[in-house]
């Protein structure tokens, strides 16, 4: 049906083409993480959360008939993630690059599990149904995996950790498929959609209200440190001319007193 009807075809390669934007999103922070050897603050949750995702996906995908688009853009996102969840193990301290490397047994154990007992226990539409609630639940997990870092923006007010193509593009990709899946009729598509939608818009919200809060504390420690300056300048001026004013006279045994050291002094 999706190749057949020009609407879904269409929503499905928009919703590949955006989905891959977010993917590749995160490249300049792993660029970063690269050249700068550490991954800062940055958190490993997301992409752990949306590599399983891509894998329940691509098994859901298989389940259904005429699913190429869903196989294909998670495909992508399986190798992609890998990539940035490698980079960020090999820079990541200690502590936090044990945390990640339990989420990924913790996970991946997990949809082992599924996988095997859908497999095993259930047939036909019961497989289907349990796979796609599974899809919904770490697709959901996926747009909410984000609320820890625009926790931390709201702490720092900061949005140095939450780049704003991200944002807009998980928004747009969340728009196509939930168009996709309502004009497919696809329950598991377009209900986790909705929710990327609505946390899409309030991350660009919170980018847009803390970038430009950002931008005032820039200003306005600029001219604290401007005015610190000037008034420092003043300081050294003052201290200098005081310290010339006030320094004792220190008078050598071949000087007189009274008399000007200028040796043309009594020629002029």
């Amino acid at each position: 049906m999706a190749l057949h009807h020009p609407w879904i075809f269409v929503s499905g390669i928009l919703g590949n083409i955006l989905s891959c934007m977010v993917y590749l999103a995160p490249l300049p922070t792993f660029v970063r993480v690269y050249r700068k050897k550490s991954t800062e603050g940055f958190e490993s949750l997301p992409y752990v959360v949306a590599l399983i995702s891509a894998v329940l996906w691509i098994y859901y995908a298989t389940l259904k008939s005429e699913a190429y688009l869903l196989m294909t853009i998670n495909s992508i996102g399986c190798a992609v993630e890998t990539i940035y969840i490698v980079i960020f193990l090999i820079y990541a301290p200690k502590k936090t690059r044990i945390s990640t490397l339990k989420l990924l047994v913790l996970f991946n154990m997990g949809a082992l599990v599924l996988v095997l007992i859908t497999h095993l226990f259930a047939k036909g539409r019961s497989r289907i149904h349990v796979i796609g609630w599974s899809c919904v639940v770490t697709s959901a997990a996926v747009f909410a995996a984000p609320l820890s870092i625009m926790r931390l923006v709201i702490s720092t007010k900061s949005v140095e950790f939450m780049p704003f193509t991200l944002s807009l593009f998980l928004t747009f990709s969340a728009i196509m498929w939930l168009i996709y899946g309502l004009l497919l009729k696809d329950f598991y598509i377009s209900l986790p959609n909705i929710l990327g939608v609505v946390l899409g818009v309030i991350q660009m919200l919170l980018y847009l209200i803390y970038k430009r809060f950002s931008n005032n504390n820039i200003i306005e420690d600029g001219g604290r440190k401007q005015t610190s300056h000037i008034a420092n300048i003043k300081n050294t001026v003052h201290i200098n001319a005081s310290d010339t004013n006030t320094m004792p006279l220190q008078v050598s045994d071949d000087v007189e007193v009274g008399r000007d050291e200028n040796p043309l002094g009594s020629q002029l």
